[in-house]
């Protein structure tokens, strides 16, 4: 896949391969304004929003498990996702969380113009996760979120990206499903943070099966000990 487009201009009509469709443009000018694309409940339980809004940028960091966990509802309810820049992504993992493979692009090696190609995926693709951050400039990175702004689509940056409007890690792993000494690595018990700027800007927490024994993810009930745990990791 090649771009045919500045990375400064981030103005050109298409991406080989992609076809960039006319978004649909709801009240106040902005493509699906308002609007928000399912995610688990789970993980909405730490956005500022009831799913990921369109138009957003939302962050993710360094858990590709989370990342599968955010696309994996929009993507079984319809809407195509896009992954740039990750060549190392393991579809086995994704369709185990959920990703519908077949609404699925991979671009694992960008090119020369990695924001032309973002630019272009953001045109005609609902989610666009962004791997290798640091190749793209900070001015191009605060374009191609104003781009996803006035395209409707949500870009999930995966790594440090200026001006995202929620930042999301995870912390306290914790793997289930060893006995004494023997057993199977079957679920991971992790804390889903948020924090940034706007409607994100309150921190919340929350503890998640990421992955759940069926691949998903699946909430924690919060017994004393796991409130006292989310306590003390927030400080």
């Amino acid at each position: 896949m090649s771009a045919m487009m500045s990375s400064t201009a981030l103005d050109a009509p298409a991406v080989d391969g992609v076809s960039v469709g006319v978004p649909h443009v709801e009240a106040g000018g902005v493509p699906g304004a308002g609007r928000v694309l399912p995610t688990r409940a789970e993980l909405a339980a730490v956005l500022p929003w009831p799913g990921l809004r369109r138009g957003s940028t939302v962050a993710v960091h360094g858990s590709v498990s989370l990342l599968f966990a955010l696309l994996s509802e929009a993507s079984a309810k319809g809407s195509w996702a896009a992954v740039v820049g990750l060549p190392g992504i393991n579809l086995v993992a994704a369709a185990e969380a959920g990703l519908s493979l077949d609404r699925l692009a991979v671009v694992p090696q960008p090119g020369s113009d990695p924001a032309g190609v973002i630019a272009a995926l953001l045109d005609g693709v609902d989610l666009v996760v962004v791997g290798g951050t640091g190749q793209v400039l900070d001015s191009d990175a605060r374009r191609l979120s104003a781009r996803a702004r006035n395209r409707g689509s949500v870009l999930l940056p995966f790594g440090r990206w200026p001006g995202a409007e929620v930042q999301l890690r995870c912390s306290g792993a914790r793997w289930r499903g060893l006995g004494h000494g023997h057993g199977h690595l079957r679920e991971r018990d992790v804390a889903v943070h948020a924090e940034g700027r706007g409607a994100a800007s309150r921190p919340r927490s929350c503890r998640v099966l990421l992955p759940s024994r069926d691949g998903s993810v699946a909430g924690v009930e919060e017994r004393p000990a796991v409130r006292a745990h989310l306590r003390a990791v927030a400080g």
